[in-house]
């Protein structure tokens, strides 16, 4: 894999991003998924998490500041999406958590 730094300027430049970001997701989406799966525990819900971490990825890439690793700030998304899912469906149902 290229270095991170081109990585990341070819994730933030919008004539190379949608390549960039399928390489992204191919790259990091079964890591990605498993730490997921760790906190929501369910398949269904851990797809649905993943899914919502790589639209905020993508949303977001253009202010990621790398003052940390790629990989880092992905996994803090993919951590604050699962705990957001988690305390969304504790509320649903009515829970104190």
């Amino acid at each position: 894999m290229i270095d991170e730094i081109t990585f990341i300027e070819q994730l933030q430049d919008t004539l190379t991003k949608e390549k960039a970001f399928k390489k992204l997701v191919a790259n990091y989406k079964e890591r990605l998924y498993w730490h997921i799966r760790k906190i929501v525990i369910s398949h269904d819900d851990a797809d649905d998490v993943l899914q919502n971490t790589f639209i905020k990825i993508f949303r977001n890439i253009d202010n990621f500041k790398q003052e940390s690793k790629l990989f880092s700030w992905m996994y803090r998304i993919a951590t604050n999406e699962a705990i957001s899912f988690i305390n969304k469906r504790a509320r649903e149902s009515n829970l104190d958590i």
